[in-house]
């Protein structure tokens, strides 16, 4: 065949024009693809926070017993009053209020969340945070891969997957990271890692496999790596600008976020951070007017902040308790437990600013089963927008087999 010259594309060109529209749609396909996301932040609401109180008000109605809403940056959309600067930043926040948990105990309901799994005598799922780091694996971070700020009794854990997925805990980022520095000087911190060398040398002769199977040295390896890592810098909100420490609130919550975005920034996968104090069934309004004024600064300030940087797409933000409150108010003003029908919010990666999915009764009613989400869908979600396989099997060390999820994403909150 001659080459194809201009003469001859141009006389061509006429039955080339369906080509055109073709071209267009894979130019706009190709457009709509998006890298997946590379962490996640939880804001973790320990207590649980009433729905009506934070992010699904029904202002004039019965059931919000006096609570008003404001107006966001999401038309249409509005949240609890108390969340003014949450809801500027609402064109970058998806809420979902149709999340249905099987469980009103708070341990119980706490596992459930965290893993997205009803509670099993015979098996400890693992939370979201470690199926995520045992999915994405980095040997360029020397510092925990998972990490736990301020947390309560009930931490997120590794489970079936081994105590190294288990969250790395600490607590105020204003005060260091403790049990990273050495004592006392460094050639005598070397001589006496080189003593302990030959005691577990010593240990392990004769014992074989058994010895190795303890994890120690590995362990060991681990925390020196990470004791002499310029990424424990990230722990240090002090080196932060005292006008960002600022924006983010002087609380521990408020440093916890901040810390939390540092963290993200060298490559952890995912941080959990803490507010406690949610179980309000005694003066609900009080409790939760209190603790918004951390949740409003921090929260907000955190999507503002990584939208800043540029990392905003890059992480996955995610606020949610382990269930909600009763829509009727106790004796003691007080809203009790209450899985039935709760909310979360969610922002970052992948996520569809603005969207609003489900929407719980007026009246206080619980969901029809048809129009609610098993909260092992959010964490699906959240899998989908980091690019993770929620169906992978994964494989414990006894061989129990499960999926990394059993719910299904809520495709209305992903772009």
């Amino acid at each position: 065949m001659s080459p194809l010259t201009r003469r001859h594309f141009l006389a061509t060109a006429p039955s080339l024009a369906w080509l055109t529209p073709l071209g267009t749609a894979l130019a706009r396909a190709s457009e709509k693809v998006r890298a997946p996301a590379k962490s996640v932040i939880v804001l973790w609401m320990a207590g649980g926070p009433s729905q009506l109180e934070t992010f699904d008000p029904k202002p004039g109605t019965r059931i919000a017993a006096g609570t008003k809403a404001v107006g966001t940056a999401a038309k249409g959309v509005q949240l609890a009053e108390g969340l003014e600067r949450l809801a500027e930043q609402m064109n970058r926040v998806a809420l979902v209020r149709s999340l249905w948990s099987p469980e009103g105990d708070h341990e119980r309901a706490t596992s459930i969340v965290k893993t997205g799994m009803r509670p099993d005598p015979t098996t400890t799922y693992p939370s979201l945070g470690a199926v995520i780091c045992h999915a994405l694996p980095d040997t360029t971070v020397d510092i925990p891969r998972h990490v736990s700020i301020m947390p309560n009794e009930w931490p997120a854990r590794g489970g079936a997957l081994g105590a190294e997925f288990d969250a790395f805990k600490v607590f105020d980022p204003k005060d260091k990271v403790p049990d990273v520095t050495p004592h006392v000087p460094q050639a005598r911190f070397d001589r006496r890692v080189e003593d302990l060398k030959v005691v577990e040398e010593a240990f392990a002769a004769g014992r074989g496999r058994r010895a190795a199977a303890t994890g120690h040295r590995d362990t060991m390896d681990r925390a020196r790596k990470m004791m002499g890592s310029e990424q424990l810098k990230a722990f240090d909100i002090s080196l932060e600008p005292a006008s960002v420490r600022k924006e983010y609130g002087d609380t521990p919550f408020g440093r916890g976020c901040l810390a939390a975005r540092r963290l993200t920034e060298v490559g952890v996968r995912c941080v959990e951070v803490t507010l406690g104090g949610w179980d309000s069934h005694a003066n609900n309004h009080q409790v939760t007017t209190r603790l918004k004024g951390e949740l409003d600064p921090a929260f907000s300030a955190l999507i503002r902040d990584l939208n800043r940087r540029g990392t905003l797409k890059d992480t996955v933000v995610l606020c949610v308790g382990e269930f909600g409150r009763t829509p009727q108010l106790n004796g003691l003003g007080g809203r009790d437990h209450w899985p039935h029908n709760f909310a979360a919010a969610i922002a970052g990666g992948g996520v569809r600013g603005g969207a609003v999915v489900g929407e719980s009764d007026p009246n206080g009613g619980k969901l029809p089963e048809h129009q609610r989400h098993p909260i092992a869908d959010l964490n699906a979600t959240v899998l989908q927008a980091l690019g993770i396989d929620r169906e992978h099997t994964l494989r414990s060390p006894i061989g129990r087999t499960f999926p990394r999820s059993e719910g299904k994403p809520i495709g209305a909150v992903l772009t």
